[in-house]
C-alpha cells in the first residue's frame, strides 16, 4: 500500500491496495492531502514541506468515512517522494470496511499471518469464555445443591447462620420460628418413608404459601423446620402466621387414597427482644429461646405455638 508523489504532493502512482480505498473516485491524479488528514507531524497537510528532508514517520487517517487510521513512512526521492502506508492496529477494521482479501496484500506482508493469529486468539478466547461460563454454572449449581434440601427444595441448615448473621448485622427486625411436625413419626412408622416424604413436601409447600417472598423457610432435618419472618414484625404478626400455619398443616393430606393427619408445634423468638446485636451470641440465644418455646408448645398439648417472653427469664 504505497503512493508516489510529485514535489507538490500530487499522487502520480498508487499501489493496488491504496487504490482500493477509494475505488469510485480513484487515487491517482489527486492531492495526497485531499485523501489523508495528516495527524503527525503537524504541518497543516503541507507534505511538500517534507520533500527536502529525510525519511519521516507519519500518523494519518482517511478523510472519507470510515476515517480509518493509518501509519506510514514518507521518503523523499528524486522528483518527489514515496509514501509507504500500513493499517497498523486498525487492520481488522480495514479488512472488514474495504472487503480486503489475502490477494490484496504483498506476498512479503505479514498482515495475513497477523489476521490468522488474531482470529485464532478470538476463537481461543471464545472457547475460554464458554468454558468459564460452564465452570461458573457448575460451581453455582454445586453451591445451590450444598445449601438446598433435595427433598423439599428449601434451604437447609447451612443457610441458617449466614442468613441470621446478615439480618443482625443489618439491624433488621425479624422473628425466628422453630416448627416441628406433630405425629409425623406415626405416618412414617405405619405407612413408610414414601408417605413421610410426601408429608414433608406438602408441609414445605404450605409453609411457602403462608409466608411472604421476603420470608425464608428452611428444613433443618427430619420434621424440623425454621421460618424466618423479616420485619417489621411483632408478636401479633407472629401469632397470626403461627395460627395459620398450624391450621393449614392440620388439614388432612392424601396419600394413595388415604388421609394423613398431622399437626405442628411452633416456638418463636423476636429479634427486638434482645439487647445484644453481636451476631454469634444473639443467634445462639434466639435458637435456645425458640427451642424452649417449642418444647413449651408441645408440653401444652401440641398443635400450639408459644412466643418466647424475655420477661419470664430462662
Amino acid at each position: 500500500m504505497h503512493a508516489r508523489l510529485d514535489r507538490e504532493g500530487w499522487i502520480v502512482h498508487a499501489g493496488p491496495m491504496l487504490a482500493k480505498l477509494d475505488a469510485r473516485s480513484g487515487v491517482v491524479g489527486r492531492r495526497f492531502a485531499d485523501l489523508f488528514e495528516l495527524r503527525r507531524p503537524r504541518i497543516d497537510d503541507r507534505v511538500d514541506l517534507l520533500m527536502d528532508g529525510g525519511a519521516v514517520r507519519l500518523r494519518l487517517r482517511l478523510r472519507q468515512p470510515p476515517a480509518t487510521g493509518l501509519k506510514g513512512v514518507f521518503v523523499p526521492v528524486a522528483g518527489g517522494a514515496v509514501v509507504n502506508l500500513s493499517f497498523g492496529i486498525a487492520l481488522q477494521e480495514a479488512v472488514r470496511d474495504f472487503s480486503l482479501t489475502a490477494g490484496d496484500f504483498a506476498a512479503t506482508d505479514l498482515a495475513v499471518e497477523m489476521l490468522y493469529l488474531i482470529e485464532a486468539k478470538s476463537v481461543a478466547m471464545e472457547a475460554s469464555r464458554k468454558l468459564n461460563l460452564r465452570l461458573q454454572g457448575a460451581r453455582i449449581a454445586a453451591e445451590e445443591k450444598a445449601f438446598t434440601d433435595t427433598l423439599t427444595g428449601l434451604g437447609n441448615r447451612r443457610v441458617l447462620e449466614p442468613l441470621l448473621t446478615r439480618l443482625i448485622d443489618a439491624g433488621s427486625d425479624f422473628a425466628l420460628l422453630n416448627l416441628d411436625l406433630d405425629f409425623f413419626k406415626a405416618v412414617n412408622d405405619t405407612l413408610g418413608h414414601a408417605a413421610g416424604d410426601h408429608v414433608l413436601q406438602q408441609a414445605a409447600g404450605i409453609m411457602r404459601a403462608e409466608t411472604r417472598d421476603s420470608d425464608r423457610v428452611l428444613r433443618l432435618g427430619g420434621d424440623e423446620f425454621v421460618v424466618i419472618l423479616e420485619g417489621p414484625v411483632d408478636r401479633a404478626r407472629v401469632d397470626d402466621i403461627a395460627r395459620r400455619l398450624i391450621a393449614r398443616l392440620e388439614e388432612p393430606m392424601r396419600w394413595e387414597g388415604r388421609p394423613l393427619e398431622i399437626s405442628a408445634s411452633i416456638g418463636a423468638a423476636l429479634s427486638r427482644s434482645y439487647v445484644t446485636r453481636e451476631a454469634g451470641a444473639m443467634i445462639a440465644q434466639m435458637m435456645d429461646d425458640a427451642d424452649r418455646a417449642l418444647y413449651a408448645a408441645k408440653a401444652a398439648g401440641r398443635g400450639r405455638h408459644v412466643v418466647h417472653d424475655p420477661s419470664e427469664g430462662g
